[in-house]
């Protein structure tokens, strides 16, 4: 691509004492969901009013105080919803309704109307202010346009006697704050500020919202705007600093958090990031963000899946992938070296308590805390290692397969997933094992066998004078034999009996076994490792009610592995 001149660097703010790249997020802001209004008006299919008054109870659950639920002058279905939600006592008392208006007196008639009945209410006014807004949309002067404002907070004041016993708060927003020129919106605020004139106690201090309507600038040059404005704006100590991040450059977040560093008080956004063209902040992932570092986000988001399918349902939207925290994917490696450190580190905390420190490589945050489960943290496909394949059959199926045998569990299923071309289900992992070596019965099978303890002396010295013999029939290369051996227990006793068929001689390298299962269907599960005498090692495993004929069932796997 060629910069041809027709774009330019974003102008940060004048020059001046920050202090925002020292400080730390220590609390939760007052968070305002927008899900409602600004979310809603961003959908394909906006919701009807029994979808939003679904949503509305949604949020209440979460733990939202404050919501934006429409525009009720801006058509007879928001009209509807404020109603009902007032009538049909949809509202705590500790929940606060925000409505967004235009300073025309008709249309804010209508929005004390739609109000008849409500405890608390915001009343959100705004007007745009940037040079292109001014230029393009309105032809007005700087002047002209906080006259604007100032007439819009005028025709509020004269219809506050509608208000019928609602409390009201103003909220205003110079929309565009993110374009504007610093000093020229704070005026405009300032201006806002001196014509309510109400004295603001702790409930009714006035809410300046300042929105990036368009994300156009760095986070650190947001964070010099929302600081300059704080430094700037008149009795600072008598307002809210709200922030309504966009997502246009992929930062919102970003924005956000060095906002509220940079003195904000009050964050604006939707559930998930939905919104106008690249989304509204994502407050799911910045209140996430906070519990990560040991904060309280004031919200419950406990149970993201619930949250994502109700989401999903009321708007219609999807859930990427990606999406932070909550896309299906963002707690699950397949990449073989990430798997290893998961698989370590999840070991690990099985023996430390409850609420250890969190420090499990590769995921931020446990995923149990936001009802997340542990079964897809490691999902199998060609690019997985040894470590992810055994991390699957022990968590899954119970399969605690030695460290020196996950090599071999790796190249299985690796070719495995090579040939499908594709992601291989955790069933699929488990049916490869079995197939592999559980249920092999070539070029060696076990057809019977019986033990019995030997009492008396041996020959050799060394050795106990209690023996197990062991008979047995066996299939090599489809010709059976008939074998018998003695032995210091079921194992040795059958290594010895089955050298009197062709099959290879062997050392037995490593033994080992435990119990899989629960109950009366608890069975001994073994594992051996076997060195022929070409030099090759190979693993077997073998299964059974019976411990001793667990070990030799993993004896004949070891036989009939095939690299």
């Amino acid at each position: 691509m060629k910069v041809n001149g027709k774009y330019k660097a974003f102008e940060g703010v004048p020059d001046f004492n920050r202090s925002w790249p020292t400080r730390i997020i220590t609390k939760a802001p007052i968070w305002c969901s927008v899900d409602l209004r600004d979310g809603n008006q961003a959908l394909i299919n906006p919701m009807g009013v029994e979808q939003k008054l679904a949503f509305f109870d949604l949020l209440v659950k979460i733990g939202f105080k404050e919501i934006e639920v429409g525009f009720p002058s801006a058509s007879e279905t928001e009209f509807k919803f404020m109603r009902r939600l007032i009538e049909e006592k949809h509202v705590p008392d500790d929940v606060t309704l925000q409505v967004l208006c235009q300073a025309r007196e008709n249309l804010i008639k209508k929005t004390f109307e739609a109000l008849k009945g409500c405890k608390k209410a915001i009343f959100h006014l705004y007007n745009s202010t940037s040079p292109a807004q001014r230029k393009y949309t309105f032809n007005k002067s700087k002047e002209e346009i906080k006259q604007i404002a100032i007439e819009g907070i005028r025709c509020v004041k004269a219809c506050l006697p509608m208000s019928q016993g609602t409390d009201i708060r103003l909220e205003y927003s110079p929309e565009s704050f993110s374009t504007t020129e610093i000093d020229y919106a704070i005026e405009v605020c300032q201006a806002v500020v001196d014509e309510w004139g109400h004295v603001a106690d702790d409930q009714h201090k006035i809410i300046l919202n300042l929105p990036t309507t368009v994300e156009c600038a760095l986070p650190n040059q947001f964070a010099d705007q929302i600081e300059y404005f704080c430094q700037h704006i008149l009795n600072r100590q008598n307002l809210i600093i709200s922030l309504h991040n966009h997502n246009d450059r992929g930062e919102g977040v970003a924005q956000c958090e060095l906002g509220l560093l940079a003195g904000a008080d009050r964050v604006e956004g939707c559930l998930f990031g939905n919104g106008e063209r690249t989304g509204n902040l994502d407050i799911v992932n910045v209140g996430l963000n906070m519990f990560s570092q040991g904060i309280d986000p004031q919200l419950d988001l406990s149970d993201i899946p619930y949250l994502a399918r109700e989401y999903t349902r009321f708007t219609g939207m999807e859930i990427p992938p990606r999406q932070p925290y909550a896309g299906e994917l963002v707690f699950t490696a397949f990449s073989g070296s990430h798997q290893d450190a998961i698989r370590k580190g999840m070991a690990a905390r099985v023996k430390m308590e409850e609420n250890a420190l969190w420090d499990v490589p590769y995921l931020t945050i446990d995923p149990h805390d936001i009802g997340r489960q542990y079964e897809g943290i490691i999902r199998i496909n060609s690019q997985s290692g040894k470590g992810g394949a055994a991390y699957v059959l022990e968590n899954e199926y119970g399969i605690a397969a030695p460290k020196a045998m996950h090599p071999f569990i790796g190249k299985l299923i690796k070719k495995l997933a090579d040939q499908k071309q594709r992601e291989l289900s955790n069933d699929e992992v488990y049916q490869a094992f079995v197939d592999n070596w559980l249920h092999t019965k070539e070029p060696m099978a076990l057809k019977e066998i019986t033990q019995k303890h030997v009492e008396g002396a041996t020959d050799c010295a060394d050795v106990d004078s209690e023996q197990v013999a062991v008979l047995a029939t066996i299939s090599w290369n489809g010709k059976d034999y008939a074998v018998a051996g003695n032995g210091n227990g079921p194992l040795d006793a059958f290594v010895n009996a089955i050298k009197q068929t062709p099959a290879p001689r062997f050392n037995l390298i490593s033994f080992h076994e435990h119990s899989i299962g629960q109950g009366a269907d608890t069975k001994a599960i073994a594992y051996v490792s076997i060195t022929k005498e070409d030099g090759t090692e190979a693993w077997g495993v073998g299964k059974s009610s019976n411990v001793g004929k667990a070990g030799i069932k993993a004896v004949v796997s070891a036989l009939n592995y095939k690299a």
